[in-house]
């Protein structure tokens, strides 16, 4: 399938008529019936009832409205990538992982959005510390937002901020209500996240049990922090969690706090290093302002 194939078929589905679709395309009928023919064999299903008047099909009227869209998606990329090309936008690429988003992430989205000294188009992809290094080297994003620390002599780092870690238990839990400590949890059943790829930020629990002698047991893995406080919530298990997470208000999990101080989760920032783009030098600006209104005692930038 071309894309030809569904710019024909669109203009169809608007005159449904092919001698007025085909003057539409500066094309013959013949060649345009025959692309529509081609499109029905690959998609193995009739578009088209051809009578008197031309009618779509229920398949037909589904593929209409879609295609529609994806080539209305198609035209604004093209015309941002133009733009980009010209000089007249800045693309920025932010990778990000999940737990980030409870934190600071969401304020500086917010500002790079409004804010109107440089007309930016984000690009925002979910993955982890690991996925974002390798992204950035190939350059696919200009800055991530990840958990753990990664040694590559391509990519800077930066700890914005450390934030505690607390433990989410399913409802009813004998523990809620109360500080706990590490070595109370390694008895209970584990939920770790991410699975794959690794190291992860489940490496970095894991790491935390380990330094005090401690293994854990654990009874799931998962790559998603949503799927790992559902199954919490199910009563699979616990897990470890950013402070920053206990925003989310459910019913079936609560949230205790460590007697460890030291156990705390980076949020780190990962780029290039090099000569930051336009954009990158505008998002790191806005990071600075952001530090500066937080404070000391909650410090963005470290």
């Amino acid at each position: 399938m071309e894309l030809r194939h569904l710019r024909y078929f669109q203009v169809l589905g608007e005159t449904l008529n092919f001698t007025r679709a085909a003057e539409r395309l500066h094309i013959a009928q013949p060649p345009l019936s025959r692309q529509i023919q081609q499109l029905e064999d690959e998609l193995g299903v009739l578009l088209l009832e051809r009578g008197r008047p031309l009618r779509l099909t229920a398949a037909g009227r589904f593929f209409y409205e879609h295609s529609n869209r994806v080539l209305e998606q198609l035209g604004k990329v093209c015309d941002n990538t133009r733009r980009i090309g010209l000089g007249h936008k800045t693309w920025l690429g932010i990778g990000f992982a999940p737990s980030t988003l409870y934190g600071v992430l969401p304020q500086l989205i917010r500002r790079l959005r409004s804010n109107g000294t440089l007309e930016l188009e984000l690009g925002l992809s979910e993955m982890t510390t690991l996925q974002q290094v390798e992204a950035l080297k190939a350059g696919r994003i200009d800055i991530g937002f990840g958990r753990i620390h990664i040694d590559d002599p391509a990519i800077v780092q930066k700890v914005l901020t450390e934030d505690r870690l607390v433990v989410a238990l399913p409802a009813g839990h004998p523990l809620l209500g109360q500080p706990v400590s590490l070595a109370q949890l390694a008895d209970e059943p584990f939920v770790l996240y991410p699975a794959n790829p690794r190291p992860s930020y489940a490496d970095h629990v894991i790491a935390l049990f380990s330094a005090r002698g401690l293994n854990l047991k654990i009874a799931q893995w998962t790559n998603e922090l949503q799927t790992a406080i559902g199954l919490v919530g199910a009563g699979i298990g616990i897990t470890l969690v950013p402070a920053s997470v206990q925003v989310l208000h459910r019913d079936d999990i609560g949230f205790c706090p460590l007697l460890e101080a030291e156990a705390t989760s980076p949020i780190i920032l990962s780029r290039r290093i090099g000569e930051p783009s336009p954009g990158l030098t505008h998002c790191l600006h806005l990071i600075a302002q952001l530090r500066s209104e937080i404070g000391r005692e909650h410090p963005i930038v470290s």
